[in-house]
């Protein structure tokens, strides 16, 4: 195990270093293409964003029974990146359809979107025991998927959180779902906006959502393996 702890520092120290100055000025302009964007759009994303969360935090909408717990740390990674890349294909294809479909369709990549990444994220929890029925490892969905798109600030905040889950959990009652949309909306916002546009929308839908998932499953791999560090320790 001394490679997947050494390679779980190094991922840490590289996934919390301070932004590119071509990073920083990007969302300098993000932030200025954010005034142009249709108030609509604005509205699509923060609703589905907002209904995500509560079905999160409510149900067990996403749980699917194709996932099974693995007992060694290999084979739950090894299962993770199968479900990965069954959920990246199934996001690329959905991302071009509706990046195909104009300003409409391009907005309803959002629920659409969301939706695969959290069926990912329960599937996830499965593969390492945990049962994503009960409250706290849903809440602990919403944070994996907190530390995969939110700034470079924000991020640091929620690694501490993964990385002490067990004191903090007691104390994280509820998601400040405010916080969280903001974070999500201003992460993707410009590349997404971009799958509207006729005639690229295809190609920056299927390439942005293709990316989109292997952040997520890469952070996911990472975090799920915080917690299992800490458990054996």
């Amino acid at each position: 195990m001394n490679h997947e702890r050494e390679e779980l520092e190094q991922w840490k120290r590289r996934y919390t270093r301070k932004s590119s100055i071509f990073k920083r000025v990007s969302k300098q302009a993000q932030t200025k293409v954010n005034e142009w964007i249709p108030e609509k759009a604005h509205k699509v994303v923060t609703e589905s964003i907002k209904k995500m969360v509560e079905v999160t935090l409510k149900g067990s909408e996403w749980v699917s029974l194709q996932a099974a717990y693995r007992p060694e740390l290999q084979e739950r990674e090894v299962v993770m990146k199968e479900r990965m890349e069954f959920y990246r294909k199934a996001a690329t294809i959905e991302g071009a359809g509706t990046g195909a479909g104009g300003i409409f369709l391009g907005l309803a990549d959002f629920p659409l979107l969301l939706s695969i990444k959290m069926k990912f994220l329960s599937e996830c929890s499965l593969i390492h025991g945990y049962d994503p029925k009960q409250y706290e490892e849903r809440l602990f969905l919403l944070y994996v998927f907190q530390l995969a798109f939110s700034s470079d600030t924000h991020k640091k905040k929620v690694l501490h959180l993964i990385k002490n889950w067990e004191d903090e959990k007691e104390r994280l009652k509820e998601l400040d779902w405010k916080t969280f949309q903001q974070e999500y909306r201003d992460y993707i916002d410009l590349v997404k906006m971009l799958q509207l546009i006729p005639g690229v929308g295809a190609v920056v839908g299927a390439y942005a959502n293709y990316q989109l998932l292997d952040q997520l499953g890469e952070v996911a791999k990472f975090a799920y393996r915080i917690r299992y560090f800490h458990a054996v320790e």
